[in-house]
This record gives C-alpha cells, sequence and structure tokens, in this order.
C-alpha cells in the first residue's frame, strides 16, 4: 500500500491548528499508551506448602493516574506476615496475579510531599465507590514493594519530620494494629500492666514499646532467649518463657500468635481483665479453648484488625512527640527482597524488615 511513497518524504498532515485531517493513511489504528515498566516483588504463584516459590523479582507495569488516586513513589515499605499469608492465597485469589506485594509504604507523592499510606482500602469509599467492602493492599490493587504505587488519595497522609522514611513505613500495619490493640480495644491505662505474647514479631515489638512510653507496665513471652532480652531492653519489665507464670496477673493480653499461647494468655488475666487477639501465627484451634475460665472470670475476648485512619494520624502524632520509634530489625535494598522474605518466614527477626528504593 502506498508504495509510491516508500523513501520519498510525506506531505505534512497536519493544518495549522496541528489537526491530522487530510491524509486518511495517516491515522491509521491507535496504539495503547505506552506503559512504562517498573521494578517490583510480586505472587506470581500461589502455593500454599512453599510460598516463597511463588515470589518473584522483576519488572511490572508502573501504576497509571487516575480519578480520585494518588501515585507515590516509594522510598521505603516494610514487610509482614500478611504478605507470606498472600503468596499462601489467604486473601488473594489466582484470578488477580500478578500481584505486588506490600502494605505499607512512606514516600513522596506527585507534588513532591512526604508522605504515608494507609493501607486499608474501601474504608470510606473515598476513591473505589461506597459499596465496595473494606481490604488489605494487594488483596485487591497492587502494593508498595515497588517503585511507584498507586492508592486512593483519601489514603495519602503527611510524614511527619521528625520520622526517616525507614521508620514511618513499618507503621501502617504492625504498629497501627498494636497500636488499636492497646489503646481501643483493651482500653488500659497508664499504671495498667499488658502481656505481649511472641516478643520478636512486629505487632509484639509494638506493642512492647508504644506500651512503655504510655507508662503502661509490659511483660513479654519469647521462645528465644535472646528476644526475651531484647524485650526488656524495649520497655518490658520482664520477659519469660511462653507458658512461665508471670509475677501478676496482667489487665490485658495482646495475642498474635494464637493456639500455642492461648490457654496461657487466658490464665495470665485478672478476673474482668481483656484478651485482645489480631492474628494466629501458630493456628487458629488451640488444643483447650479455656472457656470455663473465660466465663467464670467475665473475661473479654475482642478481636482486632488494622485500624482507622485517624487511629493512623494519632499514632504517627505519638512517636514523633514521644521520641518512640519502630524496631527496625533490618534494612534491604528491594533487589534483595527475597533475603527479607526469608528471614520473615524463619521468625528469627526482632522488629520489622525493610526495603528500600535508591
Amino acid at each position: 500500500m502506498h508504495h509510491d511513497l516508500v523513501g520519498a518524504k510525506r506531505p505534512s498532515a497536519f493544518g495549522q491548528e496541528g489537526v491530522c485531517h487530510r491524509l486518511p493513511w495517516f491515522r491509521g489504528p491507535r496504539t495503547p499508551p505506552i506503559v512504562e515498566p517498573m521494578f517490583a516483588a510480586y505472587a506470581a504463584r500461589i502455593d500454599r506448602d512453599q510460598p516463597l516459590s511463588g515470589l518473584e523479582l522483576g519488572e511490572r507495569p508502573a501504576p497509571e493516574a487516575r480519578a480520585g488516586w494518588s501515585v507515590v513513589n516509594v522510598r521505603a515499605a516494610s514487610l509482614n506476615h500478611h504478605d507470606l499469608w498472600s503468596l499462601r492465597g489467604v486473601g488473594l485469589s489466582d484470578d488477580l496475579l500478578p500481584m505486588i506485594l506490600g502494605c505499607d509504604a512512606a514516600g513522596v507523592d506527585e507534588d513532591g510531599n512526604e508522605v504515608v499510606l494507609h493501607s486499608v482500602i474501601g474504608q470510606s469509599g473515598y476513591g473505589v465507590g461506597p459499596k465496595e467492602p473494606r481490604s488489605i493492599l494487594t488483596e485487591r490493587y497492587q502494593g508498595t514493594f515497588a517503585e511507584q504505587v498507586a492508592v486512593p488519595t483519601w489514603n495519602v497522609l503527611p510524614k511527619p519530620k521528625e520520622l526517616s522514611f525507614e521508620e514511618a513505613a513499618c507503621l501502617p500495619t504492625a504498629w497501627l494494629t498494636a497500636y488499636r490493640m492497646l489503646f481501643t480495644n483493651a482500653g488500659v491505662r497508664p499504671g495498667d500492666s499488658v502481656l505481649v505474647q511472641g516478643a520478636g514479631g512486629g505487632v509484639a515489638t509494638a506493642a512492647i514499646a508504644l506500651g512503655k512510653a504510655a507508662g503502661l507496665r509490659m511483660f513479654a513471652t519469647s521462645r528465644d532467649e535472646a528476644k526475651r532480652k531484647r524485650a526488656v531492653e524495649l520497655g518490658a519489665v520482664e520477659a519469660v518463657e511462653p507458658g512461665a507464670r508471670l509475677p501478676q496477673r496482667v489487665d490485658a493480653v495482646i495475642e498474635t500468635v494464637g493456639a500455642a499461647t492461648w490457654s496461657h494468655s487466658v490464665k495470665s488475666l485478672r478476673p474482668g481483665g481483656t484478651l485482645v487477639i489480631s492474628g494466629a501465627t501458630s493456628g487458629d484451634r488451640p488444643s483447650h479453648a479455656e472457656l470455663t475460665r473465660i466465663f467464670f472470670l467475665e473475661l473479654k475476648v475482642v478481636g482486632s484488625t488494622m485500624g482507622t485512619k485517624d487511629e493512623l494520624e494519632d499514632l504517627l502524632s505519638f512517636c514523633a512527640a514521644t521520641g518512640v520509634r519502630p524496631v527496625i530489625d533490618e534494612v534491604l535494598p528491594l533487589d534483595r527482597a527475597r533475603e527479607g522474605f526469608e528471614r520473615m518466614e524463619s521468625g528469627e527477626q526482632f522488629g520489622k524488615i525493610v526495603l528500600t528504593n535508591g
């Protein structure tokens, strides 16, 4: 077609307004917009038994601008057990793969502002519509283990200047979960006593640090002697082996371990005390539910999931004002994300593992 034009200079197809209107052959099929690639760590496959076999690192499409959403350049993002569960297919279905993992991030928005992301999408309806149920980022939308991430603009909060990008990136999931467990659902006041099961995990270390800063008497458990020592250094008055008798009954228990520590948690509470649970890393079916003790001592069992945007704002302010900072186990560049996943899966870490860009 149009062989007479091969090797010849084509006449201009544009009028004075720069609109193509004279040569119908010039219009041709409209090409799709070019989507820039970016480096990311993502779930390519679901494997319930060997979750890390589905983790891949490589190029994925960068997020595109859309109404009501903001694109953020990620400076730091932190790992959560939620990312491992996603690789097992919990909360993430095969039809959404490949899915960039990562719920938490701090970075710079399109206007150059330093920001922190609230990880619960659809909590308010902003950016997604009022009928969409709430979800955690990566259950429906691409996550933060990438050079860029898109979230509803409502989910973007200012980062306090007192916090580094690495510190701020630790707060939106584990630290927000601990904050809500302690100050909203446990109902504790300064001077009260709290047991934290499984010192070393992100939520557990957050609870110890936050509780100490708020004037609570914190106790902790861990199978690992080094982690028990770290818990005391972090602010626990005493750290014991799982199942060991505490020097006193406590007002509240922060429970994320589940089946392995459930009985000890119930037995450690004073009459009328509160057990707050936000996870079950050892399983959700304890051998003994302790129902008799629960009703006889009028104990309260409260479920807790993540937190609200307002609570995240309060947490950011609390950290900025008190000087309490997230406990960071290790900082790795994004291209070493697999090492971070392996360390988290092994349970060796004490505090948060953070991935950075640049």
